[in-house]
């Protein structure tokens, strides 16, 4: 026979080691229906741990823990803003500008070559465009050391408005010193938006002429909003800088033969957004053919640079992935179709010096066929950034 229990007595007793939840808070749990049951950061790892482990081997493991880790930036100096003091406050707080850095190791390298007959390549390897070991110093972008996780403070703005330094990736400003626009020329930035890359092209004080083109009329808005926070009005002029809102592939007929320096700075994964961030994340499901014709888009975007450059002009192609697909393939493939197709003859420039100069700050990928990539690094977290320097010889 069952012996009778209080229930009121068991409440009591229990009643500090068990959690009740009143009848009507009791749910069963619902999976909304906005909600996606496979997010696409997780499908987007899931994609980089397949293809970039075979890629990249035992450096996956410690190039994704970077990506995952909080991204470094760079301040790029507006030399159009009248704000004293900007670098020598930033140098107090431990930063250094990369590029200076850099061009005097530069400076160091060729004489070391001058002085030696050797070389770890057969010099006939090399283009005679290589040579010329041009980075502009007009051009500064201050970083804080190796190791050094400090964040910057947001710009100020001076008298007239014009806010003191940019913050961006510091490996973003890499494709623009090998796009080495040198005084009177004129420039393309096919995919212009949000506006980093243009106005690092800006700082140089080279440019005669520069034309900013996106497709997305959204990302155009943002380009001009940009513009106006850190160059003074009296230069946003239509004759000196042209910003429009066109499919860049259309611009290589269009403007055929037309610049001295293309930059072609194509959409891609954006792999460290795409396994941090939900928002606009093109691994979404519903954006898998977007994300599957993206090489094709790529190559096409990168004829067009081709065409629109005048003979022994330059264009740089550059990414923010780490994809083999989306940088060296298309890269080939768009060298082939000009060949074939236009007869067009592309020359592709060696890059080795350049990621010499700048390897004290950057971690750069070895055995790439053809371009540069700086690869995430937990004790230099930027990138990653693809980018190939070619020029035009017909």
């Amino acid at each position: 026979m069952a012996a009778y229990v209080c229930t009121r007595f068991c409440i009591n007793k229990f009643k500090d080691s068990i959690t009740f939840i009143q009848r009507r808070y009791r749910v069963k749990t619902k999976w909304a229906a906005t909600r996606p049951k496979f997010p696409s950061t997780e499908l987007a790892l899931h994609n980089f741990d397949t293809t970039y482990s075979m890629q990249f081997k035992d450096l996956w493991p410690s190039i994704r823990v970077a990506m995952l880790c909080e991204q470094k930036y760079g301040a790029l100096i507006n030399s159009f803003s009248s704000e004293p003091h900007i670098i020598t406050d930033l140098e107090a707080q431990g930063c250094k500008d990369f590029i200076s850095i850099g061009c005097s190791s530069n400076e160091v390298h060729q004489h070391s070559q001058e002085d030696t007959t050797t070389s770890h390549r057969d010099s006939t390897e090399l283009e005679p465009a290589v040579l010329q070991h041009n980075i502009s110093l007009d051009i500064k972008c201050l970083v804080f050391p190796q190791g050094d996780t400090s964040r910057f403070k947001p710009a100020r703005p001076d008298s007239s408005g014009i806010l003191g330094y940019y913050l961006l990736d510091a490996a973003s400003v890499l494709p623009v010193l090998a796009l080495d626009v040198q005084p009177g020329h004129t420039v393309l930035d096919l995919c212009a938006a949000p506006g980093g890359k243009t106005l690092a092209l800006l700082q140089a004080h080279s440019v005669d002429y520069l034309w900013a083109n996106d497709l997305s009329v959204s990302r155009t808005t943002r380009l001009r909003r940009t513009l106006q926070s850190y160059v003074p009005k009296e230069l946003l002029d239509e004759n000196k800088i042209h910003i429009t809102s066109t499919d860049g592939r259309q611009l290589g007929l269009t403007e055929e033969n037309r610049f001295d320096r293309v930059l072609v700075d194509v959409p891609c994964t954006t792999d460290r957004h795409s396994a941090m961030v939900e928002e606009n994340n093109l691994f979404k499901r519903s954006r898998t053919k977007e994300r599957q014709k993206l090489p094709l888009l790529q190559t096409q975007l990168l004829v067009a640079g081709i065409q629109a450059a005048r003979r022994g002009g330059h264009i740089v192609y550059s990414t923010c992935t780490l994809s083999q697909l989306q940088n060296e393939c298309v890269v080939q493939q768009a060298i082939s179709l000009a060949q074939e197709e236009l007869g067009i003859t592309v020359q592709v420039q060696d890059l080795r010096w350049f990621a010499q100069c700048f390897s004290d700050t950057f971690h750069f990928a070895s055995h790439l066929s053809v371009g540069e990539l700086v690869l995430p690094h937990l004790c230099a977290n930027f990138g990653p950034i693809y980018m190939c320097k070619l020029q035009r010889i017909n």
